[in-house]
């Protein structure tokens, strides 16, 4: 059985994309949020909201339970150290909280994600299985050598 775990962070996020665009509505204030302090205009992609959902899906399957303080942390950046007067160090700063936040929620409205508690959240059943079933196709595409000691 093929898992998450054995097919790259990259194309399993793609393809979960994929299918999460056609379950998940992107807030009409989304097109205009930055995703964090530290960028300065708000993303470009198309499919940003669809994107980030599956891999925010992804890292709470893989590091759950977690909650929206650790997940912006891991989302987050490097702001840039500079002003106008003033040249200082780059600083750290987190991504969007309310992006990370309103994602979770749509996620678990759509029983992929569920609360462990005062923990966090954790990947329920039916979203470990979209993302086991979608690593398993994945799988079937990729043509990679180096993958082939997994089929």
């Amino acid at each position: 059985m093929t898992t998450l775990y054995d097919v790259p962070a990259e194309d399993l996020i793609d393809a979960v994309a994929e299918d999460l665009a056609d379950r998940l509505e992107e807030p009409e204030w989304a097109q205009f949020a930055k995703t964090g302090n530290d960028n300065e205009l708000p993303p470009e992609q198309e499919d940003f909201w669809s994107r980030r959902a599956a891999s925010v899906l992804r890292k709470v399957a893989t590091d759950g339970p977690v909650g929206v303080e650790r997940l912006s942390t891991a989302y987050g950046g490097t702001k840039r150290g500079s002003n106008r007067y003033v040249v200082s160090p780059a600083s750290r700063e987190d991504g969007s909280k309310n992006v990370i936040r309103t994602i979770l929620q749509d996620l678990e409205e759509e029983g992929l994600v569920e609360q462990a508690g005062s923990e966090g959240r954790i990947v329920s059943d039916d979203g470990r299985a979209l993302l086991d079933e979608t690593a398993d196709e994945v799988l079937e595409d990729l043509d990679r050598p180096e993958l082939e000691r997994y089929a």
